[in-house]
């Protein structure tokens, strides 16, 4: 098979498998996307003279039928074809001929894989979009049912002051009405057409990238060619920032509900369909997956920082490091979709026990409040302060 690069010389073996690495496997999760960006390149040289009608009808009709194809998983990616882009292109040639080899015309593999990248990513932000909402929606009927319900808050994993559960499952509510801020932003940031930049330096024909943008649902072009390959990167670091957002404050409380569902002290119980046990011991029911989604933030920021050490240090222009960045992104976005999913299931399930919050209403829990019954009486808040913590030490004697 054909490789765009074919300049008639064979590539060594080793090199080629090296060199592809595991793109002709993550590039079906991007051909879909790269036949709709196929499709409107068309479009734009036909209008542009680069393409007859006749010519355009027929790569419409063969990449139609290849998307036909990949939906019934009759089609994937050889190894020897390297990517989306050579798979895509080597079909339109076998099927329509001639007009197969004018798609190319006026782009490169770089604006090519930015392009359907970024439309990839743009559906990618939707769902998680839609699944942070459908989890903040699940939290607001925890905290209809369980609201009222006051327990013992803790400070450095010590009993500290009273609170309740609508003000600890509402926090989560509020932290992720942060990320979706975040999500939106980094939309707007990647909502922007790289298509016609060709390898960063633009292609030398006349062509109409407003027409591709616009036919793509792009907002506006990114003008700059060398800011695209730039951007390459960069966005793709806003994005992981972003995703480890949303892992982190999930994270956050999966601790919770691990230490709160603990039996001695009894706040949640988990149901047993949530949890698995041990293959030794024949009572445990453990918060596996709890524990699973503070494990998962890890490997998210770990992929964050991944992005930042591979694009770092390099020159303007592209650099087959970027290759790497595709599977990092895209098992990425994955994790926090079952995060996200889980936290919903969890929340959804999760009981709270009102006798163990009320027990763990200690006097000491309650010892702030009595200072500010004194503080209320007139009494310094200094001198109340000192007169309750005399008033606790002198009990626990």
């Amino acid at each position: 098979m054909s490789k765009l690069w074919e300049k008639g010389y064979t590539l060594d073996p080793l090199i080629e498998r090296f060199t592809v690495g595991k793109d002709h496997i993550t590039d079906m999760k991007l051909i879909r996307y790269d036949i709709v960006a196929s499709v409107a390149h068309a479009e734009m040289l036909a209008k542009t003279g680069f393409l007859s009608n006749e010519e355009l009808e027929k790569l419409k009709a063969a990449l139609k039928k290849l998307s036909d194809l990949i939906d019934s998983n009759q089609f994937s990616i050889s190894p020897d074809e390297e990517d989306c882009h050579t798979a895509i292109e080597n079909f339109l040639v076998r099927e329509v001929g001639e007009a197969g080899k004018k798609i190319h015309t006026a782009r490169s593999r770089n604006d090519q894989v930015l392009t359907a990248l970024r439309l990839l990513y743009k559906d990618e932000l939707k769902k998680l979009q839609q699944l942070i909402q459908e989890l903040r929606e699940q939290l607001k009927s925890f905290s209809k049912r369980f609201g009222r319900i006051k327990f013992a808050g803790f400070t450095h994993t010590r009993k500290a002051m009273p609170t309740n559960f609508r003000t600890w499952s509402m926090a989560l509510y509020n932290a992720l009405g942060d990320d979706l801020k975040l999500l939106r932003f980094v939309f707007e940031m990647i909502d922007q057409s790289p298509l016609g930049t060709g390898a960063g330096y633009g292609v030398p024909a006349k062509i109409d990238r407003r027409f591709t943008a616009q036919r793509l649902g792009f907002k506006k072009i990114q003008k700059n060619p060398i800011h695209t390959q730039l951007s390459r990167g960069k966005y793709e670091f806003l994005l992981l920032h972003s995703l480890s957002q949303i892992s982190f404050d999930l994270n956050r409380f999966a601790s919770d509900i691990v230490l709160f569902s603990l039996p001695e002290i009894g706040y949640l119980s988990l149901p047993r369909e949530l949890c698995t046990g041990s293959s030794i011991m024949p009572h445990k029911l453990n918060p596996d997956p709890l524990e699973l989604v503070r494990a998962y933030h890890n490997r998210i920021v770990a992929r964050q920082m991944e992005c930042a050490m591979i694009t770092s240090n390099l020159i303007t222009g592209y650099h087959r490091d970027f290759q790497l960045l595709k599977e990092i992104v895209l098992e990425s976005f994955e994790i926090v979709e079952q995060l996200l999913l889980v936290m919903k299931l969890v929340f959804e399930k999760l009981r709270v026990n009102q006798e163990k919050c009320r027990a763990s209403l200690t006097k000491e829990v309650l010892a702030t409040e009595r200072v500010y019954e004194l503080v209320e009486q007139g009494i310094p808040f200094r001198n109340a302060y000192r007169s309750v913590a005399e008033e606790l030490g002198s009990e626990r004697e």
